[in-house]
């Protein structure tokens, strides 16, 4: 019998995202600046790099106090230390896989949401529709460039006073949306391909609401 899962009456109202690096970070804050209705908790608040283990546990230790946790997942790194790993041996992207269907099981509302490679891939679906494969994110980025001509991944460019990040890919969010649905959702046997899951966060109910009023 499949086991049942778990849904916990939370103590706030609101959403929780754990990311892993300083660019998810930044770009959070940002929308909560610009947002200031959504009640977003981003986790870790200062940007650092988490191992998975790290961050699964994280995840856990937020579900019973927010509405929904949202685990937000860059593959670029997590697809080059699998190509590292002996024969025999357990790789990052078995161990992801096992901790996506042990969350997906148990707890009905943690959302996990990949990004491959990486978070500017939700950028470029700004301005265009693609699945193109690039295999680090620095590609990525020089794609990203061609409509962003000054981009750069800093804390300075990311948050400057009234031309943030957000702020400057906000007036497309629809076209991302849009776009982002059509590069589908992870699939583990076919890691080759552009894809962003980010829609799911900016489809949930509450949250639409409020970026759209």
């Amino acid at each position: 019998m499949a086991r049942k899962r778990k849904y916990l009456q939370p103590k706030k109202k609101a959403y929780a995202v754990v990311v892993d690096g300083e660019t998810e970070v930044w770009y959070f804050q940002m929308l909560k600046r610009n947002e200031p209705d959504l009640q977003v908790n981003i986790e870790p608040k200062i940007p650092q790099r988490k191992s998975l283990q790290d961050q699964y546990d994280k995840v856990i230790s937020l579900v019973e106090d927010f509405t929904r946790v949202f685990w937000i997942i860059d593959l670029d790194v997590i697809i080059q230390e699998t190509k590292k790993v002996r024969k025999c041996k357990k790789t990052q992207i078995q161990y992801l896989k096992e901790c996506f269907d042990d969350l997906n099981t148990k707890y009905s509302n943690v959302i996990t949401i990949v990004n491959n490679p990486c978070l500017e891939f939700w950028f470029l679906l700004h301005f265009e529709q693609t699945t193109k494969y690039f295999d680090k994110c620095s590609e990525t980025e020089n794609q990203l460039k061609k409509h962003l001509t000054d981009y750069q991944k800093t804390r300075k460019y990311f948050t400057k006073q009234n031309q943030d990040i957000y702020l400057k890919l906000k007036s497309n969010l629809r076209n991302a949306v849009s776009n982002a649905k059509r590069t589908g959702t992870i699939n583990f046997e076919q890691l080759e391909k552009g894809l962003s899951e980010m829609n799911i966060f900016f489809e949930t109910e509450t949250i639409k609401a409020i970026i759209e009023t």
